[in-house]
């Protein structure tokens, strides 16, 4: 009888892992341009109010809860005319969040570096493109890839939220499933499940990435 219950439960939970997945890479994909875009301009860049604005975006983004957040792009933007989908709502709001978290991590990436290799690089008459893009970048991705890890470990959780505006992910699944069976333990145990089930093998492939580029070494 349980175990007919917990087939039951997960057969219905799993017509969300697809949104989940496509919610957490969609989100990942804005928040590494994004944050890897900011990291730069605010590493290199020597004005003093561009430096302010992406400051203060950061400390928006990051200070101001996740819920809130998406509520105000999918339903604030709704009330002016324009209407996002629940899912496009949630990756670009877990995107621009995400921008936000890893501005900072690019940005110490490149402080770790040290100033001799850009006064190298333009000496040799790299352009400061250049050299940002070939010489810096790399290394302070490098040193970024743990932090980037844990985030996209914790994004691939914090996709839940996104059942508050109805993206049918594998918490919005479980709370209908709730609604009708009042079985609330034990459905929440099976989500709880398949989101360790998920985060596992982005886990592995994550410390394979960081393997192959010798992070730690």
């Amino acid at each position: 009888m349980m175990l007919d219950k917990i087939q039951h439960i997960l057969i219905a939970l799993l017509g969300g892992i697809s949104v989940t997945i496509s919610v957490t890479l969609g989100a990942l994909i804005i928040a590494v341009l994004l944050g890897l875009l900011l990291g730069v301009v605010r590493s290199f860049t020597k004005w003093k109010l561009l430096r302010f604005t992406i400051d203060v975006y950061v400390e928006l983004f990051r200070n101001i809860p996740a819920l809130a957040i998406l509520f105000i792009i999918y339903f604030g933007l709704g009330s002016v005319g324009l209407r996002l989908g629940s899912v496009t709502a949630a990756i670009l709001g877990l995107g621009l969040i995400g921008g936000a978290v890893l501005c900072d991590v690019f940005r110490a990436g490149f402080s770790a570096l040290h100033s001799g290799q850009r006064e190298a690089a333009i000496a040799i008459g790299m352009t400061p493109y250049q050299t940002i893009r070939l010489i810096l970048a790399p290394q302070a991705i490098r040193i970024a890839l743990p932090p980037l890890g844990n985030y996209a470990i914790q994004l691939l959780k914090d996709t839940s939220i996104a059942s508050a505006i109805a993206a049918p992910e594998i918490m919005f699944f479980a709370r209908t499933l709730v609604t009708s069976t009042f079985e609330t333990t034990l459905i929440y145990i099976c989500a709880a499940g398949i989101y360790l089930l998920l985060s596992l093998p982005l886990f592995r492939a994550i410390q394979s990435i960081e393997k192959r580029f010798g992070v730690g070494r």
